[in-house]
């Protein structure tokens, strides 16, 4: 009997892959070591438990640690994988305090990413939260909430629930001021989670315009709508330093000298790939810093695969590798490569950086390379073109502006990305635009596509059809 496929990592990636392999080939023998408790949870889903839009963590479980036992998945939980020798193809398991050897036939190596907090002093204050799991979610619901009103068992998660600090957080008199730190997806969904519970919100952006990576169009919009929901913004300010009182998060101070007080802070500034595990093995990193993988998900070391988190996957406008750390690309090359390992060669397929923010009732979404210095340094020579238009037929109940950026190749017209914002169903409409873009579509071609029209759902010519007869205008 040939070794087992390894899996190191209980979540998107690698419990897809897994099922995926299992699915492809029954007979094979399947071992999945996790090193926490959570397995297979929605990452995206945690500030709207924070919010309690989300009633509890086991609602956020797409699939349960009996669900992978019923699979026929060897999901062993509390164990950390701590050394991958890859002459003798055996990975070393750390648990409880002991130590064993697993030998593997392949291994995906899957364990995600971790959020950073650097360089900034006294993060590991208390008050002082990331947001990157759901132990993090429910220590910062049980502070948000009235210690007379707390119950540990009403956040759900069972066995998988660090109880000890949640019931701590639950133990502490609620918060009135919390900053957040950094200005992106978590930071800006994470405001709406703490207005939700009537907080005192100071969001600090070291940049000109929250989230930076969907543009100018986009960031103006989002500053405006935050600024309506009640949240102070800091732009322009970058926090250096969080000061406490009596090992508590009492304040923070900013570059410039700028203090506030405040009760809480969210730090919401990055995350980084887990490749601590191959340090001193032949697999390659990748210019990102992820492990740098081929068309199949296989690293730089035959029968060893990267996906999820940890990965470099290749560029649906460039072709070049991108670090893309979202939940599609981590479910769907797991897949592929589960399917690949259990002898049916599947591609990982390819990413265009697709994303979707929600900030309070605006919706956002970008995709493909929308900045002119990246569109510049892959060889491009970008033109874009902004419009705002209806969402539906204007004389239609709920219709509501919606702009549109489309970003183009000059010389080929060939489309290169774009973004949307609005406050009705906007976000989706990025979902053309990404089809564009993986059917490698110029301008010109994606204003002759056939969208669908009818008053409750678009104007006769969609905002996205609009940006391209602007765009394709600009081109001529």
């Amino acid at each position: 009997m040939s070794a087992p496929f390894v899996v190191v990592g209980g979540d998107a990636a690698g419990l897809s892959a897994a099922s995926k392999c299992l699915r492809t080939d029954p007979d094979r023998d399947v071992v999945v070591f996790e090193k926490g408790q959570w397995i297979s949870y929605a990452h995206c889903g945690t500030p709207y438990f924070v919010k309690r839009e989300v009633d509890r963590l086991e609602d956020l479980l797409s699939l349960s640690p009996e669900a992978a036992d019923e699979r026929g998945i060897d999901l062993q939980r509390g164990h950390e994988v701590v050394a991958v020798d890859t002459e003798a193809k055996t990975v070393t398991v750390e648990s409880d305090g002991e130590r064993f050897e697993q030998p593997y036939g392949d291994l995906l190596v899957a364990t995600g990413a971790h959020a950073v907090s650097e360089p900034i002093d006294g993060a590991s204050l208390d008050g002082v939260f990331t947001l990157h799991g759901l132990d993090h979610a429910a220590a910062i619901r049980a502070y948000l909430t009235q210690p007379s009103a707390f119950d540990v068992a009403a956040l759900g998660g069972g066995d998988a629930l660090d109880e000890a600090v949640a019931a701590r957080y639950g133990a502490m008199k609620p918060p009135e001021t919390v900053a957040i730190v950094g200005g992106g997806y978590v930071g800006v969904e994470m405001a709406e989670a703490f207005r939700a519970w009537d907080r005192e919100v100071h969001l600090f952006q070291r940049g000109p315009r929250p989230v930076p990576g969907f543009g100018e169009a986009v960031g103006e919009a989002v500053t405006e709508h935050l600024r309506d929901a009640g949240v102070t913004l800091h732009l322009g300010e970058e926090v250096v330093r969080l000061r406490g009182d009596d090992g508590h998060v009492a304040g923070l101070v900013c570059e410039s000298g700028a203090e506030l007080a405040i009760d809480a802070a969210l730090v919401g500034i990055g995350i980084r790939p887990n490749t601590a595990l191959l340090d001193g093995t032949p697999v390659e990193l990748g210019a990102s810093g992820a492990v740098a993988t081929d068309a199949y998900g296989q690293t730089s070391v035959d029968d060893i695969y990267a996906a999820g988190d940890v990965a470099e996957m290749p560029h649906m406008v460039t072709g070049d590798p991108t670090w893309n750390p979202l939940g599609l690309p981590a479910n769907r090359a797991g897949r592929a490569i589960g399917s690949t390992v259990g002898g049916d060669p599947t591609p990982v397929g390819s990413v265009a950086n697709t994303a979707m923010v929600k900030a309070f009732d605006l919706e956002c979404g970008r995709t493909g390379i929308i900045d002119h210095e990246l569109a510049h340094e892959a060889g491009f020579d970008p033109v874009s073109e902004t419009i705002t238009g209806g969402s539906r037929s204007g004389y239609y109940p709920g219709a509501a502006e919606t702009t549109v950026t489309l970003t183009a190749d000059r010389s080929t017209g060939r489309l290169l990305g774009g973004t949307v914002v609005g406050t009705d169903r906007a976000a989706i409409r990025i979902d053309t635009i990404a089809t564009a873009l993986g059917g490698e579509l110029t301008v010109a071609e994606l204003e002759r596509q056939d969208l669908g029209y009818a008053p409750p759902f678009s104007p006769v010519w969609d905002p996205v059809l609009v940006a391209a007869k602007v765009l394709n205008g600009s081109l001529s």
